[in-house]
């Protein structure tokens, strides 16, 4: 994956693919709404930075909020989404049985500039979220951790892919990202479970 830089994101691509560094890469298709959105991003508070292949946005060090490529649209990724007032109802949750997470879409440069205002206001919300402290109950969401949790944010229909497993496959992708001690160690871990959601398995089979 490419962590390098924002900027090398912007110009070569996440490097998830095999279309990492070619103009077919997904981040191509969305150049302008990435740029937009990303002025809009680090018009906040949070500190910008490079994870699992997307510009990641953290505040005191917590992951706030990511930026994303897809096929059909760009996005902001709000880890606990399910916590931000949401009136107009633009946020969308990244599969039908996500607890936590949401997403607002973009399908074009004028959905950036005329949601701006409320991204903006979303991502306000999400910093003072962050800085009380506040958690989604425990009791009410799967603990994911970050890292399993942002990569399945970061591809076209994994979510999905892996809320279709049932309850004890998933679980066992949780309890082998989350045992590892080392974040990077996480980040790796949650890569080598990709496969094995897509072919519909628990960690543990073959």
């Amino acid at each position: 994956m490419n962590n390098t830089s924002v900027e090398s994101y912007l110009a070569e691509g996440c490097g998830r693919c095999e279309h990492y560094q070619t103009p077919q890469c997904k981040v191509h298709l969305w150049t302008e709404e990435l740029l937009a959105l990303r002025e809009i991003l680090r018009s906040t508070s949070l500190d910008e930075t490079m994870k699992w292949g997307s510009p990641c946005y953290t505040f005191d060090g917590k992951n706030v909020a990511m930026m994303g490529s897809f096929r059909d649209y760009c996005s902001i990724s709000f880890f606990k989404g399910v916590l931000l007032e949401d009136p107009e109802g633009l946020l969308e949750a990244p599969g039908p049985n996500s607890r936590h997470a949401r997403l607002l879409k973009f399908r074009s440069l004028e959905d950036v500039e005329r949601l701006a205002s409320q991204a903006l206001n979303f991502l306000n919300q999400a910093v003072e979220i962050q800085k009380k402290g506040l958690k989604v109950d425990a009791a009410e969401v799967e603990p994911l951790p970050d890292e399993l949790e942002a990569r399945l944010l970061s591809e076209d229909g994994l979510w999905e892919a892996y809320e279709a497993l049932t309850p004890g496959r998933q679980r066992s992708f949780i309890l082998h990202v989350s045992s590892a001690k080392n974040p990077e160690t996480r980040v790796r871990r949650a890569e080598k479970c990709v496969p094995k959601i897509w072919a519909g398995k628990g960690f543990n089979e073959y």
